[in-house]
């Protein structure tokens, strides 16, 4: 006996098959560190940026103006050894489970400071002001 898909079941199919492509696509985002490195060194903010590096102390997660964000300090993977911190609300991606020593690809919107700037905006803004952004990490995305 075959299995046939009714036309209801198949367009969820159908959807379910194009939601994870959308999601997949967002990890296959290279890192341009170099733009990030060439921000810091000229102090400029409000630059939309994806960098890789690795995880080098849990800041946990504090309540912001809004709503509770995580955060983490990363080392750069290559271009400069700057450190940035991360910053991701948590009521768009819940918390991510994080380790010193964890490689991660972030992108969201550098903001210039002399110790190595922030990077925010790391998960879907639901105003469309900015960049959708994320953290993947452990064959996760966080958006």
């Amino acid at each position: 006996m075959a299995f046939t898909a009714t036309a209801s079941v198949r367009k969820v199919l159908a959807a379910l098959a194009a939601a994870f492509a959308l999601h997949a696509c967002a990890a296959t985002e290279p890192a341009d560190n170099p733009s990030l490195c060439e921000a810091y060194a000229a102090g400029r903010s409000h630059v939309e940026v994806i960098a890789d590096g690795m995880v080098t102390r849990i800041l946990g997660v504090q309540p912001g103006r809004v709503s509770p964000h995580e955060g983490f300090l990363m080392r750069l993977s290559s271009a400069c050894s700057v450190i940035v911190r991360v910053e991701v609300n948590t009521d768009f991606t819940g918390a991510i489970p994080l380790e010193r020593g964890q490689q991660v690809l972030v992108k969201g919107e550098y903001e210039f400071y002399p110790l190595g700037g922030v990077i925010h905006w790391t998960h879907r803004d639901p105003r469309g002001r900015h960049a959708g952004g994320y953290i993947a990490t452990g064959g996760h995305i966080y958006n």
